[in-house]
């Protein structure tokens, strides 16, 4: 019965707090289209601290902090909405304007030849897609095998062979991108600098020299920590350390 009362409690609370957080962005929204950002961002932020994520709600949020000319907040908010919905062609449009506020211009090291076309391959499924396809030609290859084992006619035997031969190649294939896949997940760490200048040094201590200088709003990837500081790396190649205070990581929620 204790039990029972528990969830009872659990669920009220739950229904309560999205009734809340309802009221909290349709008045976020009047006070958007009513020009009062400042406010808005206030009640978006209220939503947040009920550890409520969605990509239309990080949206929203950045799009006040553009009307503000807020840079970093907006390049990030509009990152993290395009983490939770990736295919969503107003979030890519609005993170190009963002982009324009920034100061930093980094080139990117373009891919090519074979290297470019296995990263293509690799980012067409998730990581729990390849090993789904991984999966599918594991059972077909057990069928098949198990097919020819009981098959007495020749052509179906050869048939059924060759078949798990090439099950048994897919399989491999799809473990291979799905390894792939994952490595490439857990390396992609994405932050936003927040610091209006920030001296990115080429040790992890303040005694070190710069390496160079970033602005706020630019993206970078972390790759390490060490302490308070993060190595980061530009798509142009370039890594160097950061204090952590200085950047907000975009999968943090």
């Amino acid at each position: 019965m204790k039990q029972f009362l528990y969830i009872l409690t659990v669920l009220f609370g739950v229904l309560v707090t999205q009734a809340q957080n309802d009221v909290l962005f349709s008045e976020a929204n009047t006070l958007y289209n009513a020009g009062k950002y400042a406010e808005a961002i206030d009640k978006y932020e209220a939503i947040l601290k009920s550890d409520v994520h969605s990509a239309e709600l990080y949206f929203n949020l950045a799009n006040a902090h553009y009307k503000l000319n807020h840079v970093a907040p907006t390049v990030y908010y509009y990152e993290k909405a395009l983490l939770l919905n990736p295919t969503d062609t107003d979030i890519k449009n609005n993170i190009g304007f963002a982009k324009n506020m920034t100061v930093d211009a980094i080139d990117t090291i373009p891919q090519v030849g074979f290297s470019k076309f296995i990263n293509a391959v690799t980012k067409t499924l998730s990581a729990d897609g390849w090993a789904i396809l991984a999966i599918f030609f594991t059972v077909c290859f057990v069928v098949l095998i198990l097919v020819y084992y009981f098959s007495i006619a020749t052509t179906p035997k050869r048939i059924a062979f060759l078949a798990s031969m090439l099950s048994l190649f897919g399989l491999g294939i799809a473990l291979i991108f799905a390894f792939s896949k994952y490595n490439l997940d857990t390396s992609n760490n994405p932050a936003i600098v927040f610091a209006q200048e920030t001296q990115v040094k080429t040790e992890p201590n303040l005694r070190s020299e710069e390496a160079f200088k970033l602005h706020e709003g630019t993206k970078v990837n972390v790759i390490d920590t060490i302490g308070n500081w993060k190595e980061i790396k530009l798509t142009d190649g370039k890594t160097g350390w950061i204090s952590a205070e200085d950047i907000k990581l975009i999968k943090d929620f």
